[in-house]
C-alpha cells in the first residue's frame, strides 16, 4: 500500500499536559531533595578559617579519613554498617523469599491474614518497635528471660543489648523482624504475576514443588530480587531511627552499634559535651551519599546488565 504524496502529513502535537502534570512533583522533589543535596555537597567543601567561611576543597575529607578524632569513629561506623547490611542480606531477604513462596501456594488458606500479620511490623513506628524490644530483652523486667526459663533455656539468656559483642547483632535482628515484610510483599507480587501457562507447562513436564520453584520461578523473579537487594542496601546505609531508639545517640555500649547515620547525627548536631560541626557533618553525609551512589551504580551497570543477558 503506497501513501498518496499529496495527502497532508499529520504532525505530532506537543504533549504539554505531561509537563503540566509532572511540574508539581518535580518542584517538590527539587525543593525537598535536590536543593538540600547540592547545599550539603557545597558545605562539605567549606570550613571556617579565622572566623570566615572559606572554600577548603577536600580538606574536610582528609580530616575525616585521616584525623583520628574523626576517622576512628567513621571507620568503626562504616564497619558496623557493612555488618548491619550483610545480616539483612543473608537473613532478611532469604526469609522474605521463603515467606513469599509459601504465601503463593494456591491451596494455602488464610493468605490475607498471614500477609497482614507479617507486614504489620513494617508500618509500626521506630520508637514503638525500639521501646518494645528493649522491654522484651531487658534482664530486669523483660519477657525474654521468663520465656526462655519456661522451656528450660534461661541459661542461654544474656543482656544482649548491653554487651559489645552481641548488641549490633541483636539490633540487626530486631530490624530484620520489622522489615522482613517488605521483601516478602515485593517478591510475592512478582510470584503471582508469573503467567499460569508457564506453571502449567512446567507441571506437564513433571516439574513441581521445590524443583519448580528453583528451576522455573526463581529465575523469573531474579530482577525483583535484585531490586530488593538494592532497596536493602540503600535502606541500611541510611538507617538511623531504630539504632537511636534502642541504643541512643551514642550507639552503645562503647559505640558497638554505631552506624553512619548515628555518627552523622553526633558530628553534625553534636551530643552532650561534643560540639556539632556542620562542615564535617556535611563531609560525612557526602561520604554516605557516595557510598550509596557507588552501590546503586554497581547494581545498575553491572548486575542488572548481566541479568538482562541471562534473560535473553
Amino acid at each position: 500500500m503506497t501513501q498518496d504524496p499529496e495527502a497532508p502529513i499529520l504532525k505530532a502535537r506537543p504533549r504539554w499536559h505531561i509537563a503540566v502534570f509532572l511540574a508539581p512533583a518535580l518542584l517538590v522533589y527539587t525543593v525537598v531533595m535536590l536543593v538540600p543535596l547540592m547545599q550539603t555537597l557545597l558545605l562539605a567543601l567549606e570550613n571556617v578559617r579565622d572566623g570566615n567561611r572559606v572554600f577548603v576543597g577536600l580538606d574536610n575529607f582528609r580530616t575525616l579519613f585521616g584525623d583520628p578524632r574523626f576517622s576512628d569513629g567513621f571507620w568503626n561506623a562504616l564497619r558496623n554498617n557493612v555488618y548491619f547490611f550483610v545480616l539483612h542480606m543473608l537473613i532478611q531477604n532469604p526469609i522474605g523469599i521463603a515467606l513469599a513462596a509459601l504465601l503463593s501456594v494456591p491451596r494455602l488458606r488464610g493468605v490475607a491474614l498471614y500477609r497482614t500479620a507479617l507486614f504489620l511490623p513494617t508500618i509500626l513506628s521506630f520508637v514503638i518497635v525500639g521501646f518494645l524490644w528493649k522491654l522484651l530483652l531487658s534482664p530486669l523486667w523483660g519477657v525474654a528471660p521468663n520465656l526462655l526459663g519456661s522451656i528450660g533455656l534461661k541459661s542461654l539468656f544474656a543482656p544482649w543489648l548491653g554487651q559489645e559483642a552481641y548488641a549490633l547483632t541483636a539490633v540487626s535482628l530486631v530490624s530484620i523482624w520489622q522489615f522482613v515484610g517488605i521483601p516478602m510483599m515485593l517478591i510475592y507480587a512478582a510470584l503471582i504475576t508469573i503467567p499460569a501457562e508457564v506453571i502449567e507447562a512446567a507441571e506437564c513436564d513433571g516439574i513441581t514443588g521445590l524443583k519448580q520453584f528453583f528451576k522455573i520461578k526463581l529465575p523469573l523473579i531474579m530482577p525483583t530480587i535484585g531490586l530488593v537487594g538494592v532497596l536493602t542496601f540503600v535502606g541500611n546505609f541510611n538507617a538511623f531511627d531504630l539504632i537511636y531508639a534502642m541504643q541512643g545517640a551514642l550507639a552503645g555500649p562503647n559505640f558497638s552499634t554505631d552506624i553512619l547515620g548515628t555518627y552523622l547525627y553526633r558530628i553534625f548536631f553534636g551530643f552532650q559535651l561534643q560540639a556539632g560541626d556542620r562542615y564535617m557533618g556535611a563531609a560525612v553525609a557526602t561520604a554516605m551519599f557516595l557510598i550509596i551512589l557507588l552501590g546503586v551504580s554497581f547494581y545498575l551497570f553491572v548486575v542488572q546488565r548481566r541479568m538482562r543477558r541471562y534473560q535473553m
